[in-house]
């Protein structure tokens, strides 16, 4: 059963946590933010400005004061998370913008488009700085930094590709459809749909058999959590055996996005019209793990 469940109004697309643990952002259809505090389960303000802004994709900066978001016209915004106000709007794509990602410092965002090219800004001038970069066709789903910020990964119906953050030079391919991307924080591991890659030796692992349709990875690297695109389920692995931790996590429809706390003690899940919470540390217990795979102490560990 779920630690906390909170009914909406609008259909949910995507979910992301602010620092803190306590209030989420959650992007609706058609296109809207709204703030949430978990633990009174009520919307902390009206709607962010430009309700009908058309967001597809959204981002939270590392500092958790702004969000980039991705929208239907090309533009990729930036918000003032305090304020829910448009604080710069940055123009280029010619098509929806499909994802964001920050780097890790905050200085730069990269975009991936439905007209398959992405691009990076430079979030001071607010330009592109590289790009845009033609992926050889189909549309870019998702777009994800490396935590070192040498690499961006891009996945889309022309395969994952790795290119060099800096240069734009094409470094691997992996063919196949891939819709999602996450990237561990010690840079090892990077996880596309089913795969989970050694980014050392760029070795390819199955880690599920299933048709995934968003992931995200705990803040110590050591759960996965995944949602599928058929069921009305989420799922906890363990990245270390590729095993399923507990069981599934049962929703009322079909889940959209997974996003853990900054902590990595909660999973807050979503369907269409549910806010879902998650206690990790009792599911990891009830599955009979050692409590240390949640806690974010043990990635210190990861990083030697």
């Amino acid at each position: 059963m779920p630690y906390r469940k909170i009914k909406v109004e609008n259909t949910i697309r995507y979910i992301l946590h602010l620092p803190g643990g306590q209030r989420i952002i959650t992007c609706s259809w058609p296109g809207s933010c709204q703030v949430w505090d978990l633990e009174r389960g009520a919307q902390v303000r009206e709607e962010w400005e430009e309700i009908n802004s058309g967001v597809q994709a959204i981002a939270l900066s590392p500092g958790g004061k702004t969000v980039a978001s991705g929208s239907w016209d090309g533009a990729v915004k930036l918000w003032n998370v305090d304020t829910g106000k448009v604080i710069k709007t940055m123009t280029g794509h010619t098509h929806s913008v499909q994802s964001v990602c920050w780097n890790s410092d905050g200085g730069r965002v990269v975009s991936g488009c439905e007209d398959g090219t992405f691009r990076v800004w430079d979030i001071e001038s607010g330009e592109t700085i590289i790009g845009p970069v033609n992926v050889a066709g189909g549309d870019v789903r998702a777009v994800c930094y490396s935590p070192d910020d040498k690499m961006i990964a891009t996945a889309g119906d022309r395969g994952l590709k790795i290119w060099d953050a800096n240069s734009s030079e094409l470094l691997k391919t992996f063919e196949g459809y891939f819709t999602c991307l996450a990237w561990t924080l010690n840079g090892k591991t990077l996880i596309a749909d089913e795969s989970k890659i050694d980014t050392a030796t760029w070795t390819v692992l199955d880690v599920r058999k299933t048709n995934v349709s968003s992931i995200s990875i705990s803040p110590n690297g050591y759960i996965l959590a995944t949602t599928h695109y058929s069921d009305k389920i989420a799922q906890l692995w363990n990245l270390e055996t590729n095993q399923p931790i507990g069981t599934p996590l049962h929703h009322e429809d079909r889940v959209k996005c997974v996003t853990f706390s900054a902590d990595g003690k909660f999973l807050t899940s979503c369907d269409y019209y549910h806010i879902y919470t998650w206690d990790v540390s009792a599911i990891v217990k009830e599955a009979g793990l050692p409590s240390d795979i949640v806690s974010f102490n043990t990635f210190n560990s990861q990083l030697h």
